[in-house]
């Protein structure tokens, strides 16, 4: 039995995350919930939406499944999720994007990857003003360092490796930026050499932007610095429905966060509406992650002949006429 700590998180957090946790429990995952508060909860209880307690037992049991949070404005925090990432290094982001059936979307046969450096470049929030008045001139740095690039480009081509994929594109600006993309840039080529079984190429940002939109099917596991990987990670999610039918994971080297990348919704919350799919694909990832494949891929198909017969119990944002209980309650079923 693996203790994960569970953070429910604020608006619809609560619902996907109660169907979530009803559905591996349904289908026998040895978790146990370690469950604590974050975000706008946390802060409206505790006066603060990063509580102590949930950085000490995310020390203690190095994984966490997490809601969506909303940061309170005026906390001192530019972004909760960011706080909870760079505290524990969790220097991968990783975010596939897979056709689902029944899911709108005009692009089939999607399957791609996106690996995202998740602890530097412009998201240091490194700015300044330039001039006196701080109205007219600001400025940010941006940071690449030759170890994190390594990092987060080997644990790529080890992902790829480890699930068959065949090929792994590094994405970068280096025409224009070539310091800190170059950088990232070199490192690829080089790490590639010791991965001779996996094809290797690289395409500047803006070209792999129009790629994934013209060629998706070309596109298998994807490398690149943090701002570009944030971009491309929505554009892919864009490609099979959005991101409520997405999952994300953030694993550094002694622990791992997995998460919603949706927001949380304030509009709809306790109304029975929201689609936990997002939540519930993170948390097959995080059973993956706790070597549970087995479970995970049976609640995937699940959900895949849950979805199959979307109009009866799937919500209405992904074209069904259902409700989050009954949603959950067919994937149960189909257990």
């Amino acid at each position: 039995m693996k203790k994960v700590v569970l953070i429910p998180g604020d608006g619809i957090g609560k619902e996907i995350t109660s169907s979530v946790t009803t559905i591996l429990d349904k289908a026998d995952a040895q978790v146990e919930w370690v469950e604590k508060k974050a975000g706008l909860a946390a802060y409206e209880e505790f006066g603060n939406p990063l509580p102590d307690d949930v950085i000490e037992a995310i020390e203690k049991h190095r994984v966490a499944l997490k809601g969506p949070l909303t940061t309170p404005v005026g906390t001192g925090f530019r972004s909760v999720n960011v706080a909870l990432r760079q505290k524990f290094h969790l220097y991968s982001n990783i975010r596939p994007a897979r056709t689902l059936p029944n899911i709108d979307s005009p692009f089939r046969s999607v399957d791609m990857v996106i690996f995202r450096e998740n602890t530097q470049g412009l998201y240091i929030g490194k700015e300044h003003w330039v001039d006196e008045a701080k109205k007219t001139h600001a400025e940010s740095i941006a940071v690449v360092t030759e170890e994190a690039s390594k990092k987060i480009i080997t644990a790529a081509f080890e992902y790829a490796r480890a699930h068959e994929r065949k090929k792994v594109t590094l994405v970068h600006k280096a025409n224009i930026l070539k310091f800190t993309t170059g950088l990232f840039l070199d490192v690829g080529r080089e790490i590639a050499k010791n991965y001779p079984d996996i094809e290797f190429e690289d395409l500047i940002v803006d070209n792999m932007a129009m790629q994934m939109v013209m060629r998706p099917k070309r596109i298998d596991v994807v490398v690149t610095t943090n701002l570009f990987g944030d971009i491309l990670s929505d554009l892919a999610s864009g490609l099979v429905g959005g991101l409520g039918v997405t999952g994300a994971a953030n694993i550094g080297d002694d622990a791992a966060m997995f998460e919603a990348v949706h927001g949380s919704a304030p509009d709809i919350a306790g109304q029975n509406k929201a689609n936990p799919l997002a939540l519930l694909f993170s948390a097959l990832m995080m059973l993956e992650h706790i070597d549970q494949m087995k479970v995970a891929e049976n609640i995937r198909k699940a959900i895949y002949k849950t979805l199959v017969e979307r109009k009866v119990y799937c919500t209405p944002d992904i074209g069904g006429e259902g409700t989050t209980s009954t949603f959950t309650q067919a994937v149960c079923d189909n257990i």
